[in-house]
Formats: structure tokens, C-alpha cells, sequence
């Protein structure tokens, strides 16, 4: 049989008929977009988010999200400013006698300026840092320092141990996080080092990717992570709270990037308090219960004492890359390492000196400049994050021969040392380190510790500057090559503070006027853009 045909309408037109429907259509969108000119309707961007895929996609949300806030906090200071400008000029066209009406303006501005002061943050955060300190010291029984593995010496904090120690009947035990990041030898010679004077815990804490919290059990995802010594921790404290007879408090403390965070999240198993590359996230107290009988306070990081030495200020400070030039930081750190290993560790030739070796290591990572010049700065900001980070592995020896800190005594160590069970805990300490992977010696980089790292815990040491004069400094920064501005300052007695526009980028970025917010918008990172 036949296989019947198709009878199709075809598709195909005479050309004339195209042209001409490609004429009307055109005509047609022709008339939308003047129209739509008149009325004076905007197309909308289309707001698209930053991709996954982009490097560094939380800490480019979180600078975008403080930026903005900054934004706002300025306009709400501007306005009130020019309130007050106003105010006074009102007040300078009256009578030199101020009248009862005038009196009520003058307090609601002082009241809504002191409001908006305290809801912007305006105050120094530093000061608000010594204050929950102070707080989380107070309400704890067991206070868990928290040091750095590969700097243990330079971990720890006279000023805040005195504070514990003259609190009553406290109990300070020092807790050795990113033991995964030293050899073992080195480890299990300062736990020799640490136990003689307190209590040592050997741990290392689980990291959980942001990707992973998606998932509704959060506790499973940090159960596949590898986790040492929170067992033995988990006994420490147990073994005190049976010995105290009733429910305690712990409080975590330590100078920034320490991982005090990521050890609560540890016990607590769930991402209860912000973790993150960068240094100093944690800026209140936070109380986590672990259980009935024992409750955890997370603090904000020790401010570290202007005073230190540019190596202590450089890998214990969050702000210190932006306070010191990155060159000086970095070769601050570089100073105190072995040369032979660096090299080995960066893989680059043998350097004279620290400008010499960041050549080397820009043109080796690709980091360069216009014209092709390696970028010095870029290097110099490279290795200052890598050091204090978690990702290198280097260590320092502990001290030859031991010499107890002068604000303990004999006294004091028995005191901190009852209520443990120290025999189980040296159990528990040489399995972890059994346990540990850690890297060879021969992989790792020596460094020569600074010693101690000296705190602020007292409000009254940290200085504090106004905000009008914050403004004014970054104004002179700016403009202290033009001449006419030097002779102002000058006669107003504040050209002698005036700074050249090579030390403008100490200025913190909360410090910064509304001018120079929005130019350092225009070079930040457009969420708006699209990455298609």
C-alpha cells in the first residue's frame, strides 16, 4: 500500500513579505522605547547575586554589607551636623541671650545625636572588645585560653591571666589548637613546657565548608570532619563540674584567629557562632549551652597592646595589615624565619633581604602591576595572610629552661591545677598526638617566637580620637600636596599632624568620609554586574 503524503503549509515567504514584517516589528519597538522615554520608565537592572564560583564570595558580601552601613551611619551624622549648623546660625542672628524656646532644640538634638551614636556604633569597639572581655571573665568558672600551636608563647596574654588569677576562685586551662599544623616532637615538647605551669589540652578543631551547613543535619556534616581532643576536653570539664557540685560556665578567650569559635562549634557539633578567614568576626558574647550542666561563652579577641614588637603586632592583630605598611608587617614575620626553609617552603631563589624575596615571590605567583613590575605590596599582603591563617605549617622551641610567669607562684599552679583529673588528661593528650597527622619537620618552617603578647583589658589605656577630627586628618591626608590647604591647616594650628597621601591607607575604613566611601565603591567589587 501506498504510504499516503504530507500536505504541509510551507514556510516559506517572498522576500517582499519579510522585509516588510521586519519593518513593522521594527517600527513597533521604535514606538515602546519613546514612549516609554515620555513617561520617564527606567529599565530595572537586573540584580544578580555573586556567583559561587567567585573567590572569596562571603568576605566580598560581608565588605559590601559593612559598606553600606557605613553609608548610612554618615548620612544620619551629616544630617544631624547640618541640624546643628543651622542651629547656630539661628542662635548667632538672635539676641546674645538665649531664649527658654530655643533651650527644648538644643536637647532633642543632643538626645537624637547621642541615639544615633549608639545605634551606629560610634563608639570605639575596642572599648566595647574589654568590655565583654571583662564580662565573659567575671561569669566563668573555667576560663579556656586558646593558643596557636605554632606560637604558643607568643599565644598567650599576661595582662588577661593576672585579671583571671586576681578573680577568685577561677580556673585558666590553656587549650593547643591547629595541633594538626606542627610536628609532633615540636608539640609534645610544649606540652611538657605548658603542663608544668597549667592544664593542657591538645586539639584540633573541625572546619565545616558553608556549603556543607545547608544540609538539615547540621551536626552530621561536622561529624565527618576530622576532630582531636574534644573527648578529652569534654572529660576535663566534666571531671571539674562533678568536683564543683553544681552547673558551670566556661568562658573562651584568646587573640584573634585562634579558632575560639571553631572550638565551640566543635563541642556544640552545629555552626552556632560565625567563623571565617578573616580575623576578629566575633565582637559580642555569645552563650551556647552544651548540655545541663555545662554552659560555653564564646568573647570577642584580645585587643592587643600598641607596645608589642612588629612581629607580635603583625601576626596577632587583625588590623595590623591596615595600621603598618604590608611591606614592614611582612618582613617583620619574614625576620624571625628560617631563610633556607623559606626558600625551600616558597620555592624561590636565595634573597639578600625581604624587598629582594617579594620580588621573587610576585613574579612566581603572577602578582604584577601595570607595565608588568612585580607588585611588592600585593606580596607583602600574601604572606602576612598565609601566616596567619591555618594553612602554613611552621613552629617555634619552647624555652630552653623554664621559668614560671610573675603572676603565678607556686600557690597559684597547685590552686589552678585542683578539681582536674591530670592523669586522665595526659592520657588523653599523648592519644591525640598519636592520632595527629601532622606534617614532617623537615616540611615546616622554624620560627623564632617573640615571647609574650601584651593585652589591653582596661578601658582608660586604649586611646580614643573624634570622629570630626578622624575626618579632618583623612581631609589633610588627601590633600596635603596642595599648598593652599597646608597654609589653612596651618593657621588653624593642624598642619603639623598633616600626613602625606603615602601613609592615607593606615586610615581604617570606618574612618574614612563620605567622599572617600564612595570612590572606594567605584573600584569595589559591583554585586550588580553581570558575570554571564
Amino acid at each position: 500500500m501506498k504510504r499516503p503524503k504530507l500536505k504541509k503549509a510551507s514556510k516559506r515567504m517572498t522576500c517582499h513579505k519579510r522585509y516588510k514584517i521586519q519593518k513593522k516589528i521594527r517600527e513597533h519597538h521604535r514606538k515602546l522605547r519613546k514612549e516609554a522615554k515620555k513617561k520617564g520608565h527606567k529599565k530595572r537592572r537586573k540584580d544578580l547575586s555573586v556567583p559561587n564560583s567567585a573567590p572569596f564570595k562571603e568576605a566580598i558580601l560581608q565588605e559590601a554589607e559593612l559598606r553600606k552601613q557605613r553609608r548610612e551611619e554618615l548620612r544620619q551624622q551629616q544630617k544631624l551636623d547640618r541640624l546643628e549648623e543651622q542651629q547656630k546660625r539661628r542662635n548667632l542672628d538672635t539676641d546674645s541671650d538665649i531664649k527658654p524656646s530655643d533651650e527644648p532644640v538644643k536637647e532633642e538634638l543632643g538626645q537624637s545625636k547621642a541615639k544615633n551614636k549608639t545605634k551606629s556604633g560610634k563608639q570605639n569597639p575596642k572599648k566595647m572588645y574589654c568590655q565583654e572581655l571583662k564580662k565573659v571573665i567575671e561569669a566563668s568558672d573555667v576560663v579556656l585560653e586558646v593558643l596557636d600551636a605554632r606560637d604558643p608563647l607568643g599565644c598567650r596574654c599576661p595582662q588577661v591571666e593576672e585579671a583571671i588569677v586576681q578573680g577568685g576562685q577561677k580556673k585558666l586551662v590553656l587549650v593547643l589548637n591547629k595541633s594538626d599544623l606542627v610536628p609532633k616532637e615540636n608539640l609534645e615538647n610544649w606540652l611538657t613546657y605548658l603542663n608544668k605551669e597549667l592544664p593542657t589540652v591538645v586539639f584540633q578543631a573541625s572546619t565545616c565548608p558553608k556549603s556543607k551547613r545547608k544540609v538539615k543535619k547540621k551536626a552530621a556534616a561536622f561529624r565527618r570532619e576530622v576532630c582531636i581532643g574534644k573527648g578529652s576536653l569534654w572529660k576535663l570539664l566534666g571531671s571539674f563540674q562533678e568536683t564543683h557540685g553544681k552547673a558551670i560556665q566556661v568562658g573562651v578567650i584568646g587573640f584573634p584567629n585562634v579558632g575560639k569559635s571553631s572550638i565551640i562549634n566543635t563541642l556544640k557539633q552545629e555552626p552556632v557562632c560565625p567563623v571565617g578567614i578573616s580575623m576578629g568576626l566575633t565582637r559580642n558574647m555569645q552563650v551556647v549551652p552544651l548540655d545541663k550542666q555545662i554552659t560555653i561563652i564564646d568573647s570577642p579577641s584580645i585587643i592587643v597592646s600598641p607596645l608589642n614588637s612588629t612581629t607580635a603586632l603583625a601576626l596577632r592583630s587583625p588590623a595590623s595589615i591596615e595600621e603598618l605598611r604590608p611591606l614592614e608587617a611582612a618582613s617583620a614575620i619574614l625576620s624571625r624565619a628560617d631563610t633556607r626553609q623559606v626558600v625551600l617552603k616558597y620555592t624561590v631563589p636565595d634573597f639578600k633581604d625581604s624587598l629582594e624575596f617579594f620580588t621573587f615571590l610576585a613574579q612566581r605567583r603572577g602578582l604584577h602591576q601595570k607595565g608588568g613590575s612585580p607588585n611588592v605590596d600585593s606580596a607583602a599582603k600574601l604572606l602576612w595572610s598565609e601566616w596567619t591563617g591555618a594553612s602554613l605549617n611552621y613552629y617555634c622551641h619552647p624555652p630552653t629552661s623554664w621559668t614560671p610567669s610573675p603572676h603565678f607562684n607556686e600557690k597559684t599552679v597547685s590552686d589552678m591545677k585542683l578539681g582536674f583529673n591530670l592523669h586522665q588528661l595526659e592520657k588523653n593528650n599523648a592519644h591525640s598526638i598519636q592520632v595527629l597527622r601532622g606534617p614532617r619537620l623537615a616540611s615546616s618552617v622554624l620560627f623564632q617566637s617573640s615571647g609574650l603578647t601584651n593585652g589591653i583589658i582596661e578601658e582608660n589605656d586604649i586611646s580614643e580620637e573624634l570622629p570630626k577630627q578622624k575626618v579632618k586628618q583623612q581631609e589633610k591626608r588627601e590633600d596635603c600636596g596642595d599648598s593652599d590647604d597646608q597654609e589653612g591647616a596651618e593657621e588653624s594650628g593642624e598642619a603639623s599632624s598633616g600626613l602625606c597621601p603615602e601613609e592615607a591607607w593606615q586610615v581604617q575604613p570606618e574612618e574614612l568620609p563620605a567622599d572617600k566611601i564612595t570612590k572606594e565603591e567605584d573600584n569595589a567589587y559591583n554585586l550588580s554586574m553581570d558575570h554571564s
